[in-house]
């Protein structure tokens, strides 16, 4: 692929946003988000992206920590269906989501291509995050992976972190894939973030487990309708029921009462 001068490539800056139950999301898609992630690349611009769907939206209401990393996030996309129904109920015109797990998909492809360098940081275990890495050199050939780790469940001491960091570093990579799951990957990105002199990290969440084969996604149907959610819950229900319970109906009301106030606001100002 010919490389595209930097100065032509979209900043962050460029890409229009919309608050959605407080959190700023970013009205794009996946063209458009990774013609910005080419760009921080290609003039070494540092920053991170989330992917966020109603789960992090909810619990960054409940967690100061979290809310900050993805405020401070370079660009924040919309994982979800949810948002994307209610950016477009807002007045938007979202054609559909930048789903974490396809944004890397596609993106490892573009790395293969323009030659970018990849890290994994993340994955359930090291047999997992080795499983991701020979899926991710068999779909996208030619991809420099340059590194991975899989952290411990445990928050990493000092002494660890300063050895990742170093580690990071040294491979030089381009982009690090974080997979690490809400609100970790968020947090640790933001903190991570001015250690690191890789221009890229981006939060996927699942998409360790889904592209090393653990966990299958949900039928293509059943995502573009929104109902991915019901999938997951059968997957692992323990872990996702209490999830769904809480966080949707939670969004659905934060949702509404936005929905009307503005309504209002639009209303009085005529």
């Amino acid at each position: 692929m010919r490389p595209q001068p930097a100065a032509t490539l979209p900043a962050p800056a460029d890409v229009p946003r919309r608050e959605i139950a407080g959190i700023p999301i970013a009205i794009t898609d996946y063209a458009e988000a990774m013609a910005v992630m080419d760009g921080m690349v290609a003039r070494r611009e540092p920053g991170y992206v989330c992917a966020v769907a109603v789960h992090a939206v909810m619990a960054s209401r409940r967690d100061p920590e979290l809310r900050s990393a993805v405020l401070g996030s370079t660009l924040t996309v919309p994982d979800g269906m949810p948002l994307v129904w209610a950016a477009n109920a807002l007045g938007e015109s979202l054609q559909g989501r930048v789903y974490g797990p396809e944004l890397m998909d596609r993106y490892c492809g573009r790395c293969a291509e323009k030659g970018h360098r990849v890290w994994l940081y993340g994955g359930r275990d090291q047999g997992s995050l080795m499983q991701l890495a020979l899926n991710l050199r068999r779909r996208h050939p030619g991809i420099e992976i340059v590194g991975g780790y899989c952290p411990p469940f445990r928050p990493l001491n000092a002494e660890e972190e300063d050895a990742i960091v170093a580690q990071i570093n040294e491979a030089q990579p381009d982009v690090v894939w974080v997979g690490i799951g809400v609100p970790k990957q968020e947090k640790w990105m933001a903190s991570m973030r001015d250690r690191l002199e890789a221009p890229v990290l981006c939060g996927v969440g699942a998409a360790f487990d889904f592209h090393a084969g653990r966990i299958s996604q949900a039928p293509p149907w059943m995502q573009d309708r929104g109902l991915e959610w019901i999938y997951r819950i059968a997957q692992e229900p323990r872990r996702l029921l209490p999830r769904y319970l809480s966080y949707n109906p939670a969004f659905v009301l934060a949702f509404a009462r936005q929905f009307v106030r503005e309504r209002v606001m639009r209303a009085s100002a005529r």
